[in-house]
């Protein structure tokens, strides 16, 4: 084989790649990028078995080949070489990559032991632009759990209905739903996607608006295509949480705040908090402001804002990360909060009902 690509080409789709390739696996061959130039055009493919990455690079294929690179290797070589063309030629598993005048011998592996992205039927294209895309999984991603024990909360519901797409992620502690109308009409469709693969594709997106994505689905697994990148996911099984069963439209107290300000508030609050202090940020809601207290070991702060409000005044409690992960999510200049007590949930809510967050309280003891 024998290829020649520029330098930032590759070192791009380099990059797109190897969001697939295993921090930790048992086959040596998925910490590989496989480069394939059997054909037309130069693919660069990795695969860890439930996420796979295949991009084209656009470049010159002097001689057809197939050789899988350790990626590590392969990313940190090409990210140093100067900005002009590479060239890369194959012997048998030797690799020989020059620009300029730098060279480097490396060992690679049979191309032929890796094992490509399952094949998709591209049948019933859904087709949104990047930007919607984008925004979905921005808005929801980070309700998702960490705790990979609890696999249906390591993923997000990707719900078709009523020429509606509606991605919802939770965590046990707060909810993320985001709901956008859909150009066309496409059929109803429920499936639930790893947010590992909707993280790496909100990286790679443009957020485009004029520049769209076509997602297909099996009963295993997502395809997402667009530009010239191809992500395959499988999915996870089971049903998801009657997440609509958990909402509700009643309320005792609501409050409508600037949200820039409510957001610089807390996150001031936390230059106080300790990962480890889990401290909630108290917000006593009087008639026409709220006040924020927080109080740790290494200091407490109050400050006041002016707010309108509607129903009774009340003391609550909240994790400040949480309120700030959906407060970055709104863009609008006020957001609203419906609050029933100091133990039920709050639903955040803007101005649109295209958004809404519902968190959990926690219990605390208001120190005076």
């Amino acid at each position: 084989m024998e290829l020649r690509i520029s330098k930032s080409y590759l070192a791009q789709a380099i990059q797109i790649v190897s969001r697939a390739v295993p921090s930790k696996t048992t086959m040596s061959i998925l910490e590989c990028i496989l480069i394939d130039a059997s054909g037309s055009d130069i693919k660069l493919i990795a695969n860890d078995m439930d996420l796979g990455i295949q991009t084209t690079v656009p470049g010159i294929i002097i001689e057809r080949g197939i050789i899988a690179v350790d990626a590590s290797i392969f990313m940190g070589i090409v990210r140093k070489l100067p900005d002009n063309d590479v060239t890369i030629v194959t012997e048998g598993e030797k690799i020989t990559i020059t620009c300029e005048k730098a060279k480097f011998n490396i060992l690679g592996r049979d191309g032929t032991d890796f094992t490509y992205l399952p094949q998709i039927e591209k049948d019933n294209e859904i087709r949104i632009s990047q930007y919607t895309m984008k925004d979905l999984i921005n808005r929801t991603i980070f309700s998702i759990s960490g705790n990979e024990s609890n696999g249906m909360m390591t993923g997000e519901l990707l719900e078709i209905r009523d020429d509606h797409m509606r991605m919802v992620a939770l965590d046990g502690h707060r909810i993320a739903i985001r709901n956008v109308e859909l150009p066309q009409h496409y059929p109803d469709r429920k499936v639930i996607v790893p947010g590992k693969t909707l993280s790496e594709i909100s990286k790679i997106l443009s957020g485009d608006t004029e520049r769209f994505v076509s997602i297909y689905f099996t009963n295993k697994h997502a395809l997402f295509e667009f530009d010239d990148t191809m992500v395959v996911s499988r999915l996870i099984e089971g049903e998801y949480y009657r997440v609509d069963r958990m909402l509700s439209s009643d309320f005792q107290t609501r409050v409508t705040v600037n949200r820039k300000e409510l957001l610089s508030c807390i996150d001031r609050a936390t230059l106080l908090v300790k990962e480890e202090d889990k401290k909630p940020v108290i917000i006593l809601i009087g008639e026409d402001s709220m006040e924020l207290k927080i109080n740790t070991t290494m200091g407490s702060m109050d400050e006041v804002i002016d707010i309108d409000k509607e129903g009774a005044e009340m003391n609550i409690g909240f994790n400040p990360k949480f309120l700030i992960d959906a407060l970055r999510a709104i863009d609008q200049d006020e957001v609203t909060l419906y609050l029933v007590s100091p133990k039920a949930p709050c639903y955040i809510r803007d101005v649109d009902e295209t958004y809404c967050y519902l968190i959990l309280p926690v219990n605390f003891i208001t120190v005076e």
